[in-house]
């Protein structure tokens, strides 16, 4: 579904990712794991070319998108859901979810559905973006990719800075997404976490996959992976 190959980002001067080679098939759930400042979240706005400078090849369902606009990529059907979540924090959570423009309205997500998932959402659909705890924006950073009809999702530290209650809620969200037959490539920094709802991993270390293991690899070697990752 996704592929990159030989992807080179660059910020001014400095020279993030280096020649990354990463492939994510249809329905999978697939994370690039390694320590803080490796060029993880990089290689994400790269796929959806909010990284301008780059070279190599991005293909989606075999159609090469690296030369797109961040717009053009979303409208084919990749929704991106960053670290800081990217809600409108000024709007309640019902606007939230009406904004969404959609690119597919085969695979676009209706209000019910969304609200069977996150039945919180429909509960504070008065509540202004602002009051809604770290757990609940996330959710509704979910949602409103869900609500756009995007078929991958890009999903970055879903986990970062909430309760573990919470991060168990987050992991059986994305579960019941796969199900649903959307794919997600996931940055986390939470190993263990990532092993509870991915099938692969990518390890990246200075800008390069140096690695791809099954879950089942990760999963025996957790303990030096931890010491490996600093977490």
């Amino acid at each position: 579904m996704l592929e990159t190959r030989d992807l080179n980002a660059y910020y001014d001067e400095s020279h993030v990712l280096r020649g990354v080679d990463l492939r994510v098939e249809r329905g999978e759930v697939v994370t690039l794991v390694g320590r803080n400042g490796a060029g993880k979240t990089t290689t994400l706005k790269s796929i959806m070319g909010i990284v301008r400078r780059r070279t190599g090849s991005i293909t989606f369902e075999d159609e090469p998108i690296g030369a797109l606009t961040s717009d053009k990529i979303a409208r084919r059907g990749i929704g991106f859901v960053p670290e800081e979540r990217g809600i409108y924090a000024s709007l309640t959570v019902a606007e939230n979810l009406a904004l969404p423009p959609v690119v597919s309205r085969d695979e676009a997500w209706p209000l019910e559905r969304i609200y069977a998932l996150f039945p919180i959402l429909k509960e504070r659909g008065k509540a202004m973006g602002t009051m809604l705890s770290g757990g609940e924006q996330q959710m509704l950073a979910i949602a409103r990719v869900l609500r756009s009809g995007a078929r991958l999702i890009l999903l970055d530290e879903p986990t970062e800075g909430l309760a573990p209650v919470i991060v168990d809620a987050i992991g059986d969200l994305i579960a019941q997404i796969k199900a649903s037959g959307v794919t997600i490539l996931l940055v986390e920094q939470n190993l263990r976490f990532a092993t509870r709802v991915a099938d692969r991993h990518y390890l990246m270390v200075h800008g390069k996959i140096v690695e791809s293991m099954s879950n089942a690899e990760v999963i025996e070697r957790e303990t030096d992976l931890l010491a490996h990752l600093g977490v």
